[in-house]
């Protein structure tokens, strides 16, 4: 029985191990494309001390450099956004979630309609 479901899963398993191969490329390629950047603008500081370019030329440099990086890591952080796992339920203010509606007295009555808070 294992070996017919592997048989017939065995496409499906290909296509989820070569989507995560795809993934993890272009995760490397978008930290190189990073680290390619901030070389590039290291080069560019390094030309307007020497008196190479202008002061003009290099902040119109340094703002497309610095929007393709932000861009970047934008896309890095809803991808680690989309990554985590989200929580169930709602809470309360405090941190504390609410009760189903029926409170309790110390007494341990209850009290219809009344929101508790548990502490």
């Amino acid at each position: 029985m294992f070996l017919i479901d592997d048989l017939l899963l065995s496409p499906i398993h290909g296509v989820v191990w070569l989507g995560r191969k795809v993934q993890d490329a272009a995760e490397e390629d978008q930290a190189g494309e990073s680290d390619r950047i901030t070389a590039q603008l290291s080069e560019l500081y390094m030309r307007l001390e020497t008196g190479q370019i202008t002061e003009a030329e290099f902040d119109a440099q340094e703002k497309a450099l610095l929007d393709r990086l932000d861009r970047i890591q934008e896309t890095a952080t809803r991808i680690e956004a989309e990554k985590k796992p989200k929580k169930a339920g709602k809470k309360a203010p405090g941190g504390k979630k609410p009760s189903t509606g029926r409170a309790r007295s110390k007494r341990g009555k209850v009290h219809e309609g009344e929101t508790f808070i548990r502490p």
